[in-house]
């Protein structure tokens, strides 16, 4: 198992983790989801031991870590640009590390023929072994670095954000195939990623960073369903999130207001958000009568289509920018005219209510 326990590191004046407490089960796969400036490629090489904390302990099974050079930490590397050495054959490349290591070197010329055999085979690359790795694809390349650090029988393996260089169909491939190698293995995937589709998609558990610190890590049907905080939410990119205030158990915005079913306790006038799935929401005429209770007004700006969704974008009258996504598994999704006034309707119990916190 791996342990952080308030583990910060600062440069300079920024605060790149924050008193970051975190465990990894053994045999899982975690995916961290986090924007740009979040701290996740920051949290790896702490892990890692590429970067030291200022405080904190880091740990695996027991051991503490931080303080130990990165070739000994039994923990692999897998890095966003994959980190091969053009010079090389695929075959060498994955051979380096059991070849140069500082500890008990393999010189046995049969023992490694057979373990990277083994390990190509495991990644699907047989036949491309005296193949320089400037002569292969973007997937190939990533299953080199790949199976480069699994060959020296990591039991953590670290991916910083492996699928970025990957065009999309072949990231949907690698998604799966990544799944499969780690279930065979039972070893620990720990994947740092900004796409919240990738995170959920990938994780058994998804951690999600925010401004250094863990907000919220759970398994990922939960996460989505259940975020915890509005800036969660946000994360998942597939919540509308409106700003207000509580009055009388409702929540009141310049541009909604409704009941909150299972509202917060608190007095009226204090600051509330509320989190609304973009598929929660039924989008009918303005002209069409009496408007719901729980719905907002807000005219129509323009469509994206996205192969099995169609995704809505409207603007209420104080501005708020609302997204609306229709699946197209259901009906056809009705054709909206640009500039024109729409009620956005939903059901009060799909909203999440969110204190407000001071910033």
């Amino acid at each position: 198992m791996l342990l952080l326990s308030s583990v910060t590191k600062r440069y300079g004046d920024v605060t790149a983790l924050d008193r970051l407490s975190v465990t990894v089960p053994d045999d899982t796969y975690v995916s961290l989801l986090g924007a740009s400036g979040s701290g996740k490629t920051t949290l790896l090489r702490v892990i890692a031991g590429f970067e030291e904390p200022d405080s904190g302990v880091v740990t695996y099974d027991g051991r503490r870590l931080d303080g130990i050079a990165p070739h000994r930490r039994g923990i692999g590397f897998v890095f966003q640009n994959f980190a091969l050495f053009p010079h090389l054959s695929v075959g060498d490349n994955i051979a380096f590390g059991l070849r140069y290591r500082e500890e008990n070197p393999l010189t046995d010329t049969a023992e490694m023929r057979q373990r990277v055999a083994d390990v190509i085979r495991l990644v699907g690359l047989e036949g491309l072994e005296t193949r320089k790795v400037t002569a292969i694809s973007g997937g190939q390349r990533q299953r080199v670095a790949l199976a480069r650090t699994l060959v020296t029988e990591p039991r953590v393996v670290l991916l910083d954000e492996p699928l970025g260089a990957l065009d999309a169909n072949l990231r949907e491939r690698m998604c799966d195939e990544l799944r499969s190698i780690r279930e065979r293995l039972k070893v620990t995937f720990l994947h740092v990623t900004g796409s919240e589709t990738e995170a959920l998609l990938m994780g058994d558990t998804v951690a999600v960073l925010s401004a250094g610190s863990i907000a919220q890590i759970a398994p990922a049907s939960s996460l989505f369903s259940a975020p915890h905080s509005a800036d969660v939410a946000r994360h998942l990119n597939a919540y509308n999130i409106l700003s207000g205030k509580a009055d009388g158990g409702r929540f009141l915005s310049d541009c909604a207001r409704f009941v909150m079913p299972g509202h917060p306790a608190v007095q009226d006038g204090t600051p509330i958000e509320v989190a609304l799935r973009f598929d929660r929401i039924f989008v009918g005429s303005a002209d069409a009568g009496e408007a719901p209770e729980a719905s907002i007004s807000a005219r129509f700006i323009a469509s994206e289509f996205n192969g099995s969704s169609v995704l809505s974008f409207f603007r209420a009258e104080d501005g708020t920018l609302l997204q609306v996504v229709a699946h197209l598994s259901g009906p056809p999704p009705e054709s909206f005219e640009e500039g024109a006034l729409y009620n956005l309707a939903f059901n009060p119990q799909d909203i999440i209510p969110f204190i407000k916190r001071a910033a």
